[in-house]
């Protein structure tokens, strides 16, 4: 496979700066149903227990919309469950993405079609590969906040390298 192919295939169907930015409207304009959640760096940032002001609303009106949520998380339960329990949502913790074992598990528990599902995170490497491989919607959102991981800041330079070309639609 060129490398192209590679970048291509690593490009997110959707970009967007902000979870908060994804409107119910633009959701059900898009035929998405169901939103399966990362948390670190698109719900909140990393292993804090609060929810953005930002985040609450956003996710009160996406529920009011009738959209279905999951959290789908490479955390461990104990970072994960109290988060998914402060918003009212369920959750799959441990989900390996960006293999796609914790889409195939969502799409069983929420009787979902995989058309209209999608996966909304901040990483390339994990949230849209795990989308991508799996054949359902990847929604990418930058960052909240830097990563004070040096493991976390080398992708993040990856990633740049990889998006260079989005932003001026070359994908398009």
């Amino acid at each position: 496979m060129k490398l192209e192919a590679i970048i291509l295939f690593l490009y997110p169907d959707y970009y967007f700066h902000r979870i908060w930015e994804l409107e119910p409207q633009w959701l059900l304009d898009h035929k998405i149903k169901v939103l399966l959640l990362d948390v670190d760096n698109t719900l909140t940032t990393h292993n804090n227990p609060e929810v953005p002001d930002e985040v609450g609303q956003w996710l009160q009106e996406v529920k009011q919309a009738g959209i279905r949520l999951l959290i789908l998380s490479n955390n461990k339960a104990k970072r994960v469950a109290p988060f998914a329990k402060k918003l009212g949502v369920g959750y799959i913790a441990n989900a390996a993405k960006p293999l796609g074992f914790g889409v195939w598990r969502a799409i069983k528990r929420l009787q979902a079609d995989s058309r209209y599902l999608a996966v909304v995170g901040d990483q390339l490497f994990t949230d849209v590969l795990c989308a991508k491989s799996t054949g359902v919607i990847s929604i990418l959102v930058e960052p909240i906040k830097k990563e004070p991981f040096l493991f976390l800041r080398m992708k993040r330079r990856l990633e740049r390298v990889v998006l260079q070309n989005y932003h001026k639609g070359d994908h398009l």
